[in-house]
């Protein structure tokens, strides 16, 4: 809604009982009306005057004013910059030896407000000739990159009422959607009983992520005989990364623990401390004093061994055969640590500032404000690969490969996977009777088919052969009676064993009129089993919840590229390329419980007999006579307040309403280039159908005068009699809002219902760039080569689905610091020397 129209909105609140002056001047979030509150109640001893005359005519200016705002939020906090990428690249050499080394810088300013990234890399390619089948390669890489970010934290699911929310979020993107046009962009409002500042917020509450990564990896060939090579590989990788959230001293994020201005407030600020030790203890901050800082730092450090020979023999030019066979071992150490500094004052010299009562709070609320984390995965393959040819006609291929990981169980038949894949292909073109029946028609013309059984380890912190026991310090009603113990972090699951995969597959490849045209096409089926998820037990062994081998899925799928030449002139190309990948999946066998909260989410969930990720939705009824929303609930009962999201009763669960799968079920591409002369036209579509979107949930039994609204919002019900013509929800009063404290889940319920449900098909323009390559007789005798390109990057939507509102079908606003893909240009000059 644009500012207007918004304080319409607040205007009915407010004769709704929402925005009145006791309560909005202590709400822990207010904008317009709790600054206007609190101009009232300032008084300025030097001009002897208020902020504000507390007269009609005063308040009512103000409101006007707040009404002809109309703050573009987007323009203000995203930015128009020009990102650059520069890299220069060597190469030199002899016959013995050849050497190639880069270096590039990319720096991006950043497309919001305190968003940056600086990276650097350089390559080093060295290869000698050491003996005449003897051969060295060495490799080595570094990178480092610098970030900076909105100082955000991680999300929640509240699973009682059903609602995804974030504390202190500040991701510029979700304020831009979701803050009034009527506010100000430098006025300071409330958030958390704290003054904020979405711009100063930003300035003073962000997170600094450093990256640093290196590689070193030496190969060794030796061509024993012909035929037959021999190859030896060591890599060692090692990363590190450093992420610093700092929150500034006045950001509201520390504000927030000593926000209490009154009493009122006081008492009813979550973020301050009551010692419970005190029957008669007021509330006090925990950070009277400077700001938070909190690091999180990640090392790897890996090592990858392959040794491998390769075998190739030619018999009366017919009879083709290769074989490799090798083995591999890959070491990954990882470690995390993670430290809370408190009260750090930044504006005095970066000086601690902590009492003694913050670590008794998370003594008492089992905290752990530093923490360490090492994990160690090792892995082992051996591998061989035969193929044999008959005079290029016929093909044969296999693959046998036995790994293990010390992620899995400890049983062998858990630990250890033989692996395979067989396959065959004819190459028709080859045959004599094609070149006499089809030469003038068909270019090649391959069959192909291939059947195998493929494993990968899962997912990865589910990796407990053994039982995994940590030490732990229990809850305790008072700090004095802390203690440390040991608890049964996992049981044993000595079978916990790969997911794996069967998969038969059938292709073809042809090429019509000399190549003009080429068609690629596979059809595939896929039998996954033993797959990774949770499971609630019984409890018995002192667990409800457990990871394991739980279900099975079924998948097929239809896979094509189409790519032709459709004119070739001297002066004039236009080649066309098509991909269409159609994929349909089945949920066979779930050895697990879904609760109603995790169907309804937007990000998807499982379910047996449905396709992975599926999106459930509340049937939504109508609207009462009270213009609140009505639903069908888990008892087959129309309610508005009955809904149990945390109910996972597989007989109870019926009452959802499928929608359709996160993920789209057809997805392809369609690209066209065009050459004149020296000039490249590329113009490249994406296209994708076949899934659904949950909007974005802005319906609420409460709002305040900061929050921005959609313009559905005008279409809401305001009168008896409403409901006939719109499913749009009421502003509810306050009175009924205080009396019924279920109205939160009615709302919640309505953001979840099939009302909120969009289609996720889409057609966008991916690409168009036009370059040009300047002709050699231009260039000196110094330059081998130069080009320039124009370039815009996603510049459009071609079709979405209009209830989608202008919400990106590509985009999921998980918070933090997401964004859409933005709009961008990029101008490319390459010179060779």
């Amino acid at each position: 809604m644009n500012s207007q129209e918004q304080m319409g909105v607040y205007k009915e609140m407010e004769s709704k009982g929402w925005l009145n002056f006791g309560e909005t001047y202590r709400a822990q979030n207010s904008g317009v009306y709790g600054h206007m509150y609190k101009l009232l109640n300032t008084y300025d001893v030097r001009t002897g005057m208020f902020g504000l005359a507390n007269t009609e005519e005063q308040k009512l200016a103000y409101l006007r004013a707040a009404e002809m705002r109309n703050t573009d939020w987007f323009d203000v906090l995203f930015n128009n910059n020009l990102m650059q990428n520069h890299s220069l690249s060597m190469t030199n050499g002899t016959e013995k030896s050849t050497y190639y080394a880069s270096i590039s810088a990319m720096t991006d300013p950043g497309w919001t407000k305190q968003s940056k990234t600086n990276r650097y890399t350089a390559n080093l390619n060295m290869s000698y000739k050491i003996l005449p089948d003897l051969t060295l390669n060495l490799i080595s890489n570094a990178s480092t990159r610098q970030q900076k970010a909105p100082g955000t934290l991680s999300q929640e699911t509240d699973p009682v009422f059903g609602e995804v929310k974030r504390t202190f979020d500040i991701n510029p993107y979700n304020y831009a959607m979701n803050t009034s046009r009527a506010l100000e962009e430098n006025t300071f409002y409330t958030r958390n009983y704290a003054p904020f500042n979405i711009l100063h917020e930003l300035e003073n509450n962000y997170i600094d992520i450093n990256v640093t990564g290196l590689k070193f990896q030496g190969e060794v060939k030796w061509r024993a005989m012909p035929g037959l090579e021999f190859t030896a590989l060591g890599a060692f990788k090692y990363e590190n990364s450093s992420q610093q959230h700092n929150s500034l001293d006045d950001a509201n994020q520390a504000l927030a623990y000593r926000a209490m201005g009154d009493a009122t407030i006081r008492d009813q600020n979550s973020f301050l401390y009551t010692d419970p030790n005190n029957p008669y203890a007021l509330p006090i901050s925990v950070l009277p004093e400077g700001g938070i800082y909190r690091r999180t730092d990640y090392g790897m450090s890996g090592k990858d061994f392959r040794v491998s020979g390769a075998y190739s023999k030619t018999i009366a030019d017919k009879h083709i055969i290769n074989m490799n066979v090798g083995g591999e071992y890959n070491s990954y150490d990882r470690d995390r640590s993670l430290f809370t500094g408190w009260g750090m004052q930044y504006a005095l010299g970066e000086i601690p500032f902590y009492v003694y009562e913050f670590f008794k709070q998370g003594i008492e609320a089992g905290t752990d404000y530093y923490s360490l984390n090492h994990t160690r995965s090792r892995k082992v393959g051996f591998y061989a690969n035969p193929t044999y040819s008959y005079k290029h006609k016929y093909i044969l291929t296999g693959t046998v490969r036995y790994d293990g990981s010390n992620r899995l169980g400890s049983a062998n038949s858990a630990r250890w996977l033989p692996t395979w894949n067989i396959g065959a292909s004819w190459n028709a073109h080859e045959e004599d009777f094609f070149t006499r029946l089809f030469v003038s028609t068909f270019s090649h013309f391959t069959l192909r088919t291939s059947y195998s059984l493929t494993g990968e380890s899962g997912v990865d912190f589910v990796n407990n052969a053994n039982m995994i026991i940590n030490s732990f310090n229990p809850w305790r009603p008072f700090s004095d009676m802390k203690e440390s113990g040991l608890k049964i972090t996992e049981f044993p699951n000595d079978n916990l064993t790969y997911e794996k995969k069967h998969e038969l597959n059938i292709g073809a490849d042809l090429g019509f009129l000399d190549n003009r045209i080429n068609f690629v096409v596979d059809a595939y089926t896929r039998n996954n089993f033993d797959l990774t998820g949770p499971i609630y037990t019984d409890g018995v062994a002192g667990k409800s919840l457990k990871w394991g081998n739980v279900a099975a899925m079924k998948s097929k799928g239809i896979e094509f590229t189409l790519s032709t030449r459709n004119i070739v002139r001297e002066d004039f190309n236009w080649a066309s390329s098509f991909t269409m990948a159609w994929n349909e999946t089945n949920i066979t066998r779930l050895d697990a419980t879904s609760r109603v909260v995790d169907l309804v989410k937007g990000t998807g969930y499982v379910q047996e007999g449905y396709p992975v990720r599926a999106i459930f939705s509340i049937p939504f009824v109508g609207l009462n006579r009270e213009g609140l929303p009505v639903y069908i609930n888990q008892d087959g009962i129309e309610t508005s307040y009955d809904i149990d999201f945390q109910e996972n009763a597989p007989n109870k669960m019926s009452f959802l309403k499928y929608e359709g799968s996160a993920d789209p079920h057809t997805m392809g591409s369609f690209g066209n280039i065009f050459n004149y002369k020296n000039f490249r036209l590329n113009v490249f579509m994406t296209y994708s159908f076949g899934n659904v979107i949950r909007l974005d949930q802005v319906f609420r039994n409460k709002y305040d005068d900061m929050r921005a609204m959609p313009r559905e919002f005008a279409n809401r019900w305001t009168l008896p009699g409403d409901e006939a013509y719109t499913t749009i929800p009421a502003l509810v009063n306050r009175r009924d809002s205080d009396d019924n404290p279920d109205m939160k889940i009615a709302y919640n319920a309505y953001n979840f219902s099939t009302e909120r449900i969009a289609d996720g098909g889409f057609i966008r323009m991916k690409e168009i760039s036009l370059g040009y390559d300047f002709p050699k007789d231009w260039l000196g005798p110094r330059m081998n080569n130069l080009s320039v390109k124009l370039q815009a990057t996603n510049p459009f939507l071609i079709y979405a689905d209009k209830k989608l509102n202008g919400q990106d079908p590509e985009f999921f606003r998980s918070g933090g610091v997401a964004a859409p893909v933005p709009r961008q240009y990029t101008f490319t000059v390459r010179v060779g020397l």
